[in-house]
């Protein structure tokens, strides 16, 4: 039984991922809750972790969590939807060549399966919804996605790819993930990162950009004992080297808000040390895969979120086990949130309105034949945008 001390400080713990999905809290005094949402003829279903957060007096390391589902981020972020799944043979309609008995489909988010379909019905992924007031940075290192649009614009991305869309005033969009080998399984990774917008850019056009892996540096750093540390660099710079620019309305396209979005992968026993700024500005590592690190002599298992700060170095020294973080930065843009499902204001009422507005406009209606849009077989990478220009690679 928790105590009242505790019960105010859980409480105070799940403030910010229960402002993200608003519903019915099932249970405080389990380690998990479940929050229910429902729009636009889906629900979604996320397990927020409610356990306590450590306080680490060790210097850099602010904090130590657990990673829960979805990823709990500090402003600006709203939140990180991590998808890892390991996908079979590919049949003839780009969907699992396996029976889909005994799965909720059009709700399967089971942690337990190798691989979901998450909305799909015939192929994975997420058919048509609404977004608008943010931005999604989709980062997908593994496996493709098929994308469409209310505004036209279509696209199939993957193996390193980012789609950064700003759906500012509003717009609909579907996300499939298309099983093409048929001769081997089709593994998947992919990272869908919730950034904000501050007011003055909530009602902005929405924009859709891609950023091509062959575009996307890397920093390749050697410690003193050869081991190799790989920073991808999606957002931001680092050792000199410059991620492709944001979508111009970003928060990130101003140098001065420090928007960084690593991926971090180190060999066995390699050691790095993150560089440091002159101003504090809220920095995560979420730990996703690996074994143990030590991170300024505190030993920390994958699974977990270490908030560090910005102005002190923190030194990650690798276990046994080849060790993955995504690490994100930015200055807060401070402030209200008031969001529900795929909607992000400032207030209930702006919320309202973008309610209404939506289903007056549907923000542009679904040119597409249908809401799960997939590019057939044999389209390679591709962005076709809502003003007929096309980018072709290989």
């Amino acid at each position: 039984m928790l105590s009242k001390t505790n019960l105010r400080i859980l409480s105070k713990r799940t403030t910010k991922p229960f402002r993200i999905y608003t519903g019915k809290i099932t249970s405080i005094l389990d380690t998990t809750a479940t929050s229910e949402t429902k729009w636009g003829g889906f629900q979604l279903n996320v397990c927020i972790n409610t356990q306590l957060e450590e306080f680490i007096m060790t210097k850099g390391i602010q904090a130590i969590k657990p990673l829960g589902f979805p990823w709990q981020t500090q402003d600006p972020f709203l939140f990180c939807a991590y998808h890892k799944d390991h996908y079979p043979k590919g049949n003839a309609d780009l969907g699992p060549q396996a029976s889909l008995a005994g799965r909720n489909i059009g709700q399967d988010f089971d942690p337990n399966q190798d691989w979901r379909m998450y909305h799909g019905q015939t192929v994975p992924g997420f058919p048509a919804h609404p977004h608008a007031g943010f931005e999604t940075v989709t980062i997908v290192t593994e496996g493709l996605v098929d994308h469409s649009d209310s505004l036209g614009s279509a696209g199939r991305f993957g193996n390193g790819d980012v789609q950064w869309m700003t759906a500012g005033k509003g717009v609909q969009h579907a996300e499939m993930f298309p099983l093409l080998k048929q001769e081997e399984n089709n593994p998947f990774e992919l990272f869908q990162i919730w950034l904000n917008l501050p007011k003055a850019s909530k009602k902005v056009e929405p924009h859709y950009k891609m950023l091509w892996a062959e575009e996307i540096p890397k920093v390749d750093h050697q410690d003193e004992a050869g081991k190799h540390t790989q920073i991808t660099v999606y957002a931001g710079s680092l050792a000199g080297m410059q991620a492709p620019a944001p979508n111009p309305d970003s928060w990130a396209a101003d140098p001065q808000n420090q928007v960084a979005l690593y991926v971090i992968a180190m060999e066995p026993g390699a050691t790095y040390t993150l560089p440091t700024l002159d101003e504090r500005v809220p920095r995560s590592l979420f730990y996703y895969q690996g074994g143990t690190v030590t991170a300024n002599g505190q030993q920390v298992a994958s699974q977990n979120i270490l908030e560090v700060d910005s102005r002190e170095a923190v030194t990650l020294e690798n276990g046994e086990k080849a060790s993955y973080f995504l690490f994100m930065q930015g200055k807060p843009i401070g402030e209200p949130v008031a969001t529900y499902g795929p909607f992000v204001a400032n207030s209930n009422g702006e919320l309202q309105q973008l309610f209404a507005e939506y289903q007056r406009t549907e923000f542009g209606g679904w040119p597409w034949d249908s809401h799960d849009v997939v590019h057939g077989p044999d389209r390679g990478r591709f962005a076709l945008h809502a003003d007929g220009t096309e980018e072709v690679k290989s």
